[in-house]
């Protein structure tokens, strides 16, 4: 028997909400019935829906706009939309942004209850295979790297964003891993089996970007000298990541935007359309709407890009993950045949007050500059990149004095932090080890720990399993 779902509806005719929600009722599912825009919005802010249904014509708002909006906030709650003939092509408009289905007035209350059944059946489906990509993640890493609050909120977000064809926005700072996100919703996708694509629109000058994403004919300008297929043909049936959108020209945005909206590409030095099953990842450093609001960006390509949406955090915002990113870079950046290198406390005392302008890739390059110094030993601070090392070893001056001076207290508890780290790292995360070290007991070091914010399934612990 398929599930009970959470059914918003939405209709300004009293009638036809009244019966609707009747017939939904007695298909088994608990539905809450508004007749206009306001009530809908205070409807999702209390709790998320499964399903939402509404006209796209309501009063005091717009239907559409409503649905962009739930797709924004709740990627998973399903869309059906309410619509006269007059506005079917705002329907077929929004199944491409991804609505779930449209219904035409007049229908009956059963055809409703039919599309939802539909929409349960596949709920049940999805939750089957959300168990069993669970069993894989059990035996096999996959996602970012990270276990903190919003990584894991991160991942989730990309693990089910993934199941989904509509295009998706990734926003972030330089290094936080934008493509390394691409990627991972591709591979968890469908369409893992085919192509993806990479294009750096930074990378190329205003007059080849076209070129590039398009193809071309031979002959169509002075350097082609053969034909050659874009980046568009190449990722046929798979997912083309366009990084760096805000640095394309606008009249290629204008051409892209055609490509997005009929699914067919025009090689330059052809009129001959070439039919293209491609799903758009575009990503970007830049604030896209302050780049629309000086006319450099085009609005109507923006909305078309950021349907779905990812924003990555900077590392400097999740410090907690740095124990575990270093430990993952120690592991893979070791040269073959040789044992991981150590970090001195000095060292990662260094890391985690540095605040990584260039993030994850920045620390990347940091523990691979680290590795080659230290020729596969120890990692201390000499071995780090002067930035760091040298922020690390800068003095500060608090009232005519070198610093920093902190009270006592603060000193003390700043000391005894760094010796737990430092005895959990001896031991390689045995706690029970490192208490007898510390000559302490293994409760009393756990309540430290915990203190600390370094209790069980932190950072130091995950450090230690890797």
């Amino acid at each position: 028997m398929p599930p009970k779902l959470n059914i918003l509806l939405i209709d300004d005719e009293p009638a036809i909400r009244l019966s609707l929600a009747a017939a939904l009722e007695a298909a088994g599912h608990d539905v809450v019935a508004v007749g206009d825009l306001p009530g809908a919005v205070e409807a999702v802010a209390q709790r998320v829906f499964d399903v939402v249904v509404t006209d796209i014509n309501l009063p005091r708002g717009s239907g559409m706009d409503f649905f962009r909006s739930v797709r924004h906030e709740t990627p998973d709650t399903d869309v059906i939309l309410i619509t006269g003939h007059a506005a079917i092509d705002d329907a077929v408009a929004a199944l491409k942004e991804g609505a779930r289905d449209y219904l035409t007035k007049p229908f009956a209350g059963e055809e409703l209850v039919i599309r939802i059944a539909h929409i349960a059946e596949r709920r049940v489906l999805k939750e089957e295979l959300a168990a069993t990509r669970c069993k894989l993640q059990a035996t096999q890493e996959r996602g970012l790297i990270g276990r903190s609050p919003t990584m894991v909120r991160l991942n989730d977000r990309i693990m089910t964003m993934a199941e989904s064809d509509a295009p998706v926005l990734i926003t972030g700072e330089s290094g936080t891993g934008k493509e390394l996100v691409a990627r991972l919703l591709h591979e968890q996708s469908a369409r893992a089996g085919k192509p993806f694509v990479a294009v750096n629109c930074a990378a190329f000058p205003d007059t080849l970007i076209e070129a590039e994403l398009f193809g071309h004919e031979r002959g169509a300008f002075t350097s082609a000298v053969r034909p050659r297929e874009g980046r568009f043909k190449a990722a046929d049936g798979g997912t083309l990541f366009v990084d760096e959108v805000a640095e394309i020209p606008l009249p290629t945005q204008a051409k892209l935007l055609r490509v997005l909206q009929g699914g067919a590409i025009e090689p330059i030095g052809t009129n001959t359309p070439v039919n293209v099953n491609v799903r758009i990842i575009s990503a970007t450093h830049r604030n896209l709407k302050r780049q629309i609001a000086e006319a450099r960006f085009r609005e109507d390509l923006y909305y078309r890009f950021n349907v779905l949406n990812i924003h990555i955090p900077p590392l400097r915002e999740r410090q907690g993950d740095l124990p575990l990113l270093i430990g993952y870079f120690l592991n893979h950046l070791c040269p073959a045949g040789k044992a991981p290198s150590t970090l001195s406390s000095r060292a990662y005392a260094a890391l985690a007050a540095y605040p990584f302008p260039g993030n994850v890739r920045e620390l990347k390059h940091a523990i691979e500059h680290a590795i080659v110094l230290s020729r596969g030993q120890e990692i201390d601070l000499e071995h780090l990149p002067e930035d760091i090392a040298g922020s690390a070893r800068a003095p500060e001056k608090v009232n005519g004095h070198v610093g920093p001076f902190h009270p006592l207290a603060t000193a003390t508890k700043e000391f005894e932090r760094e010796y737990l780290l430092r005895a959990l790292e001896r031991t390689s995360g045995k706690k029970s080890e490192a208490a007898a070290l510390l000559g302490i007991s293994r409760k009393n070091l756990w309540e430290k720990l915990r203190g600390y914010g370094i209790n069980n399934g932190g950072p130091v612990e995950e450090m230690a399993r890797r």
